[in-house]
């Protein structure tokens, strides 16, 4: 019993991961974070370093989240690391709002153009079940 619900379990980790990996960096193609970033920035023969940094940023968060990583900074590195993380949701924030019609083109290739309502009901039960499983259970 033990071994299938661990199976289950890694399953279901994996699936998720997966999941959450692909829709990441489908966001990030559709929404063109790197390519803007470079072309802001009028760096365009670091692009490959670009990449490198938001894929070696993932696994560490990942890596550090799964290990339970706890580390203590001073309130200067503290508001850093800060100033980083508001620069990086403040540009994906930018962009989305620049690129408002992801979800027309999603439906569009996945055939549920005239069905998008319940694509984007999937999408709201599912944000709101996770935070709910966030907050009350882990």
């Amino acid at each position: 019993m033990n071994a299938a619900y661990a199976a289950v379990q890694l399953f279901i980790g994996l699936a998720g991961g997966i999941a959450v990996g692909s829709g990441m960096v489908a966001f990030l193609i559709v929404l063109d974070i790197i390519p803007r970033l470079a072309q802001l920035s009028r760096s365009y023969g670091k692009l490959r370093q670009y990449e490198a940094a938001v894929i070696l940023g993932s696994l560490a968060g990942s890596a550090a989240d799964l290990f339970d990583a706890r580390g203590s900074l001073s309130p200067l590195s503290a508001a850093i690391v800060g100033l980083f993380a508001g620069c990086f949701v403040g540009m994906l924030a930018a962009a989305l709002t620049e690129v408002i019609n992801v979800l027309p083109i999603l439906a569009g290739r996945i055939g549920m153009r005239r069905h998008i309502w319940l694509l984007l009901m999937a999408m709201i039960f599912g944000k709101v079940a996770g935070s709910l499983f966030e907050w009350l259970v882990y």
